[in-house]
């Protein structure tokens, strides 16, 4: 069965992808009296917006700008976001009702800490405007027809095509396949021959295997606000010790900015300096242990697993200079060696996508294929933890709107 829907009731676009991406652009793109049909393969629209920040979402933060995105091309967001930024971000939700709280680090979460109020705005409005939704719609490919595109479903079981001018690709990364996660926008894109660039897991918790697993097992559920980096960045917040490796959110941040073979460090102790720490200590104490020094910086866990690798049985006044540097060189240097990372099931987004160099950074469209856009997750623009990747996903939306 094949239906050319623009004989029967003409869309302006066909959005594939009901997520932040997509359904900002129904929006907007209805606010300029364009219609769309938005395209969703899960039950509901925004299923990851509901999950996101623990079922708060975390929809934008205060300090967004195009330093806290990955891509190969570090400008290329700019565009976007001067045409929507985070003030826009934050006008628009408080317009319809949703007030937003700053929590770590300039994350915004909405007053509630509902995310379904974030869904909601986007249903209502689309109801508003005349924009049709069709959740339980697979889309299994994308053809170009003519002046426009053929778009094939499967719905209620049945397949059937859609024929619209102008097609939006916004069906997100790979992260989160439980979820209904695909590599849907990846395959449309190769298919009309645009470049990939490598895509990873990112903001994902990492593992350790192998010898030193033992030592971060027994560590399990020990939380430490640190200084976490690499020869490319670093980050201040909690990491998440687990059985199998480590997480928190300074894990995640750096997890964007490592790959397989490389090292990370750990400065336990940010903003101070141990041997400085013992030093005057052990004037006013020296004949305290080692490991009882150091469970008063640490929980008493956390000491027991150093003193494996520190001359804990010794009282702070009989240590030499050797073992404070070697002491300090633990702290504030502490060296890991990931095996991998949890994968896509943990990841909360993917990193690369559809190659920068194939679209506009005005209109998110392809230079190759006109009518044919990409936005939110799909294209090579990763953002931070903390509500960045939502801004982008509005921004990208935006638009794209103004251009279909």
């Amino acid at each position: 069965m094949s239906t050319n829907l623009t004989k029967q009731t003409h869309f302006d676009a066909i959005i594939i992808g009901a997520g932040a991406c997509g359904l900002m652009c129904a929006v907007q793109a209805g606010y300029l009296a364009k219609r769309v049909l938005v395209l969703e393969k899960n039950e509901q629209p925004g299923a990851k917006i509901l999950i996101s920040g623990g079922g708060r979402c975390n929809y934008t933060n205060l300090y967004a700008s195009a330093q806290q995105f990955i891509s190969q091309n570090e400008h290329f967001c700019k565009s976007a976001f001067a045409q929507w930024s985070v003030e826009d971000t934050i006008s628009f939700f408080e317009t319809y009702g949703i007030t937003g709280q700053e929590k770590t680090l300039g994350q915004l979460f909405p007053v509630s800490n509902k995310a379904k109020d974030v869904v909601q705005v986007f249903t209502n409005l689309c109801a508003d405007l005349g924009q049709e939704i069709w959740c339980d719609t697979e889309v299994t490919d994308v053809t170009k027809v003519g002046v426009g595109f053929e778009v094939s479903i499967i719905r209620n079981g049945r397949k059937s095509s859609l024929l619209a001018e102008k097609v939006v690709i916004a069906a997100g990364g790979l992260p989160i396949p439980k979820m209904g996660a695909t590599d849907l926008g990846l395959r449309i894109a190769r298919k009309f021959g645009l470049k990939i660039t490598d895509t990873a897991p990112a903001l994902v918790p990492l593992t350790i295997t192998g010898k030193d697993q033992p030592w971060y097992e027994q560590l399990s559920g020990n939380s430490i606000f640190c200084r976490v980096w690499n020869d490319k960045i670093s980050f201040e917040e909690n990491i998440l010790f687990t059985h199998w490796g480590l997480s928190g959110p300074a894990i995640l941040q750096i997890s964007s900015y490592w790959k397989p073979g490389e090292f990370i460090y750990i400065d336990l102790l940010p903003h101070q300096n141990i041997i400085d720490l013992i030093q005057q200590e052990r004037e006013v104490n020296g004949k305290k242990m080692l490991l009882n020094y150091l469970s008063g910086l640490f929980t008493r866990k956390f000491a027991e697993a150093l003193s494996d690798r520190l001359p804990a049985d010794k009282n702070l006044a009989s240590l030499n200079k050797v073992e404070l540097e070697n002491i300090a060189a633990l702290i504030h240097e502490f060296k890991v060696k990931p095996a991998g990372d949890k994968g896509y099931d943990k990841a909360e987004v993917m990193r690369g996508g559809v190659s920068t160099d194939e679209l506009s950074s005005k209109t998110l469209e392809a230079k190759k294929i006109p009518g044919l856009f990409f936005g939110g997750e799909c294209v090579d623009v990763t953002g931070w933890l903390g509500g960045y990747n939502f801004q982008w996903a509005w921004a990208s939306g935006f638009v794209i709107a103004q251009n279909i």
